[in-house]
């Protein structure tokens, strides 16, 4: 496995501490999908996308600003016939570039994608994997493998921790390790905008069963699965404990499909539009995005909390966290 580079630490603290600016930009670089998840909002939503010509003048922009690295994600960015031309682009711009996919295309594209450092695919489950997605898992994992030829970096295979999938989760470690990718996962996230009734039947009932696949991912994690979280993260997972200051309006620079910044995933404040220029939404927006942070429930989504800790230093974060 990678080991963390202190040179990326650095200018990442450098531009989040001394410049005061965001990293990352997180685009929502498309607004449709193909598939039909009913515990996903984003595909619901109508929304315009941007053109070709935008992004790039986006990126430009994102350049000046400071933005190192550039994240493609919602709702299926495979889905944009330019999404080649856009990578390369802000990897010509010197940014890394990530992106997240539920897999679906991957065999078709894969051999388009040797401009993303960061490869990231949703992966919740292997026996039930049908059941939450809607597609077979060997297809998949064929697009996984397709993914793998000639990378720089392996894979990452991301997996929603559910009540659906508790009995997947050490297969999938195993899993990972033998295909040679690498694993992270994450808490499942209740969002309002969907319905009681899909909570009910994905969300976690049995505790006592949730706690203890947990407690696997902990002690495979201590073995040296390639599983890229922080043993403090996974803590906080299993403890359902959101015991850490909340960085990711300051790390994160969260842009729409249609062009709006918002202060992020869970609370989609707009700050601005991108047409406003992303310095002057910036500075503008500063006491609107520290008062939404203060009034915030908190969550458990990876990146930000394991932003956030890098963030106030924490050593063990610092020490492990492969992955922005």
């Amino acid at each position: 496995m990678r080991t963390f580079s202190p040179i990326l630490a650095s200018q990442a603290l450098w531009q989040l501490r001394i410049k005061k600016r965001p990293f990352v930009l997180s685009h929502g670089i498309n607004a449709k999908c193909n598939m039909h998840c009913d515990f996903c909002e984003y595909w619901k939503e109508e929304k315009d996308e941007m053109e070709t010509g935008d992004i790039l003048r986006l990126l430009d922009e994102a350049k000046r600003f400071g933005i190192k690295y550039y994240n493609a994600w919602t709702v299926e960015p495979l889905l944009r016939d330019d999404l080649p031309q856009i990578m390369a682009y802000a990897r010509k711009l010197g940014m890394i570039t990530s992106m997240i996919t539920n897999g679906k295309l991957l065999s078709q594209r894969a051999h388009e994608l040797d401009v993303v450092d960061y490869l990231s695919v949703s992966v919740d489950g292997t026996d039930s994997y049908k059941d939450i997605r809607g597609m077979d898992f060997d297809d998949l994992l064929a697009g996984i493998e397709a993914a793998k030829e000639g990378r720089r970096n392996p894979i990452l295979m991301n997996c929603v921790i559910s009540g659906q999938n508790l009995d997947d989760i050490e297969q999938l470690i195993h899993l990972a390790r033998e295909m040679g990718v690498w694993i992270s996962f994450e808490a499942l996230h209740q969002s309002g905008d969907i319905g009681q009734d899909v909570w009910d039947r994905i969300g976690i009932q049995d505790t006592a069963k949730y706690e203890r696949t947990v407690n696997s991912i902990i002690r495979l994690k201590k073995e040296g699965y390639p599983i890229i979280n922080s043993l403090t993260y996974l803590k906080m997972v299993r403890d359902r404990n959101m015991d850490f200051k909340c960085h990711a309006a300051d790390i994160i620079l969260n842009i729409t499909s249609d062009g709006w910044i918002e202060h992020c995933r869970v609370q989609k404040e707009r700050l601005g539009h991108v047409s406003e220029g992303l310095e002057n939404v910036w500075n503008a927006s500063k006491e609107k995005r520290a008062m939404t942070a203060r009034d915030c429930n908190g969550c458990l989504f990876f990146g930000y909390v394991e932003g956030s800790l890098l963030f106030d230093f924490k050593p063990e974060v610092m020490a492990h966290y492969e992955w922005i």
